[in-house]
């Protein structure tokens, strides 16, 4: 009889084991993450060719391929920003198509006019080749995501600005401004749209909103009086451009003048 109770005391703890082991193994398990390992998988030329990756790509390739190279425009002739002292056939088109696409951008904004366009030498990236201009062509002279922007100016920082010119002795694009550098290195005979400058009327500049911001040390466009940003990027300026002609002008009248 001890035995029996014995082995129902025994019978009853095992129950209870088995009880709370099924509770415990069937309740919800919280994880929490300890470690993220990753792998670095290297694109090569070879790898990169397989048929799998090749076929996949094939469609999206041949497709932009036919956007960047779908003739706009045709240009007479090379144009490059390495020939020219003060100015270059590319640099005076580039100013003057900005000054053109963004005034009617600009007027119908603010009911304003741009009086003159103001680049970096530096942010022509490519010639413009002799024969059919692309799409591609705009993407090489100008890879950038740089938008147009108009800066008010006083007089005293257009006056900055001819320093600048004179002081760097590079041929920066430059529309809507013409002026005469003197023996002292100082600038004169200064017109804006014709006009002599006044420094006492507001100018609106266009330039791009890297320079507007200070780049390369155009400090002088961080004292404008107001900013407006076209949201129009200079690479759809070219491209809006030259879908609008059919042979590019080549501009060689003189703005930079030396006594």
């Amino acid at each position: 009889m001890a035995k029996l109770k014995k082995y129902n005391g025994f019978l009853k703890l095992f129950v209870i084991f088995l009880t709370l082991f099924f509770i415990f193994s069937c309740s919800p398990k919280n994880y929490n993450l300890t470690r993220i390992e990753g792998k670095q998988l290297t694109i090569t030329e070879k790898n990169s060719q397989t048929p799998e990756i090749d076929n996949f790509i094939k469609p999206y390739r041949d497709h932009i391929n036919k956007d960047l190279d779908s003739v706009l425009a045709y240009c007479p002739e090379t144009l490059d920003k390495s020939t020219g002292k003060w100015q270059t056939t590319i640099g005076n088109l580039m100013a003057d198509v900005c000054l053109a696409k963004g005034n009617p951008v600009f007027k119908a904004r603010e009911k304003k006019e741009i009086d003159l366009c103001f680049l970096n030498h530096g942010g022509i990236r490519a010639i413009l080749p002799k024969g059919n201009v692309t799409t591609r062509t705009a993407y090489e002279i100008m890879p950038f995501e740089n938008n147009l922007v108009v800066l008010a100016l006083k007089g005293d920082q257009i006056l900055e600005m001819t320093a600048y010119i004179i002081k760097e002795k590079k041929p920066h694009p430059l529309s809507g401004m013409t002026l005469t550098i003197a023996r002292d290195n100082t600038a004169k005979n200064i017109l804006i749209q014709g006009k002599p400058l006044d420094n006492n009327t507001i100018y609106y500049v266009a330039t791009n909103d890297y320079l507007a911001n200070g780049g390369d040390s155009m400090n002088f466009f961080l004292k404008a009086v107001q900013k407006y940003d076209l949201n129009y990027k200079l690479r759809n300026v070219l491209i809006d451009y030259f879908k609008e002609v059919d042979t590019i002008p080549i501009t060689k009248d003189i703005r930079i003048k030396e006594e």
